[in-house]
């Protein structure tokens, strides 16, 4: 024990002594957060999440990720009751693990689907609270995809596909903490002036994640009920963004401690489905779910409890105005399959964005993020472009849009038949008015983008 702690010490002890060229950062908050945010995140817009464990074998409850602290640590009712109805006396959530099979797992279909929502990154469960581990990890004996259940390498085979696909990043989501690992609990129970846990098992898996596959996006969770100094949140930064193989394009969160969410980090997740209602003066993204009651998968989820593709491209385009990335999650079956309506929701937000990605992928929030006119119109900015999304097809084909400005230079047109450009005057003091097609284009999914250039 004493040895692997030491082993753990020395490893970020090499953060203060290592020399090299260029900027070096130091373990401390200061240091950490004014690391420049790699530009692809930012150009990315948006990802893809995918939650899948073992507890996608139980499939059940609200937020089925939960379920094992929901039946045991919490014994909530309706989980307590569905192990009674469903599963003898004596049954362990470790015997879920068997029926995580992943038999029909097909990283390369995954990465297709992936590819064709239009994302730019994806972000995949190494890690829950559960503890179990989607990848060999030599820190969690029998309770990892490859001793039990699938026997695979989730994490390895799903990197390996998505890295086949031109412009698809590939991201890890890690959870620090174990709900009901005896060291953790042990930390706990100290009021964590130990740190076991951390040296014996976080910060281990941490750093083989980093070594193994070198995810360009690490995002942490599970950090709330410790500080960051019990977790070495700075010292592990210190040395991702100096020493590792990593150190020049990963991206981190937020969620490092607690008191870190929407403080420190690279960009700020601050809360699931965080939503601000002004511009952020900070890089940050929303994660949001297609199953609004859960992130990992529910068999017993129905269809009115699912985001229909409006909602989700007008979520997406309100996220994207104000600055953030937009983060939709699923939560495959635990055989590997992904919901044919989380499927269709996917490809539709991709169809849409194979019309309307101009206003999207690199785009920056403009001096006005939105207005209400005769329908919701929201802003996005690209070098002396304006984009302005609708979110309705107005009712009369005159369109008003009062915020910007015209020039003698000003063209507009609209992105689903860019090729026509469209008549418009300007108004007193700024505005303009723009006759609209005739025919409400057909659109893949509710939003329509009228690309204004030469306007200030």
């Amino acid at each position: 024990m004493t040895s692997l702690i030491l082993r753990s010490l020395l490893l970020f002890a090499v953060v203060a002594i290592s020399s090299g060229n260029g900027v070096r950062y130091t373990a401390n908050w200061t240091s950490i957060d004014s690391r420049p945010l790699p530009v692809w995140y930012d150009e990315a817009k948006i990802g893809i999440f995918v939650h899948w464990g073992v507890f996608s074998v139980p499939g059940y409850g609200q937020f089925s990720e939960w379920f094992w602290q929901s039946w045991k640590g919490a014994h909530r009712a309706d989980e307590v009751e569905f192990m009674k109805k469903n599963y003898p006396v004596g049954f362990t959530y470790a015997d879920f693990a068997h029926d995580f099979k992943a038999q029909f797992f097909n990283p390369d279909e995954w990465a297709d689907i992936f590819e064709a929502s239009g994302a730019k990154y994806v972000v995949f469960t190494s890690k829950h609270h559960e503890g179990f581990c989607n990848w060999p990890s030599a820190d969690s004996w029998n309770w990892n995809s490859m001793d039990t259940g699938p026997h695979r390498d989730l994490v390895g085979e799903l990197a390996a596909a998505v890295r086949k696909r031109k412009g698809l990043h590939f991201g890890l989501y890690h959870s620090l903490y174990e709900w009901f690992h005896p060291l953790y609990l042990k930390d706990k129970a100290s009021g964590y002036k130990t740190q076991e846990f951390v040296f014996r098992k976080a910060l281990p898996e941490l750093v083989n994640l980093v070594m193994t596959y070198k995810p360009e996006l690490i995002w942490s969770d599970g950090d709330w009920e410790a500080p960051d100094t019990y977790w070495n949140s700075t010292e592990f930064l210190a040395w991702l963004y100096n020493d590792s193989p990593i150190k020049d394009f990963v991206v981190v969160n937020d969620r490092w401690g607690n008191g870190c969410y929407c403080k420190h980090g690279g960009y700020y997740n601050c809360a699931d489905r965080f939503t601000p209602g002004s511009l952020p003066n900070h890089k940050w993204e929303k994660c949001q779910s297609i199953d609004n009651r859960s992130w990992g998968y529910r068999r017993n989820m129905k269809l009115i409890e699912l985001m229909d593709l409006p909602t989700i491209i007008t979520d997406m385009v309100y996220v994207v105005a104000l600055g953030g990335n937009y983060l939709l999650n699923i939560g495959p079956m635990e055989d590997g399959m992904i919901s044919p309506l989380f499927e269709e929701r996917l490809r539709g937000m991709g169809a849409w964005l194979g019309v309307n990605g101009e206003a999207i992928y690199s785009s920056k929030p403009w001096r006005l993020q939105g207005e209400n006119t005769t329908v919701p119109v929201w802003y996005t900015s690209k070098n002396n472009t304006v984009y302005a999304i609708l979110l309705a097809w107005p009712s009369k084909l005159l369109f008003d849009l009062a915020a910007p400005k015209t020039t003698e230079a000003t063209n507009v047109t609209i992105l689903d038949n860019p090729s026509v450009p469209l008549k418009w005057v300007s108004t007193t003091p700024t505005g303009l008015v723009v006759l609209l097609p005739e025919n409400m284009p057909v659109s893949p999914g509710q939003g329509w983008v009228l690309k204004l250039e030469g306007v200030v």
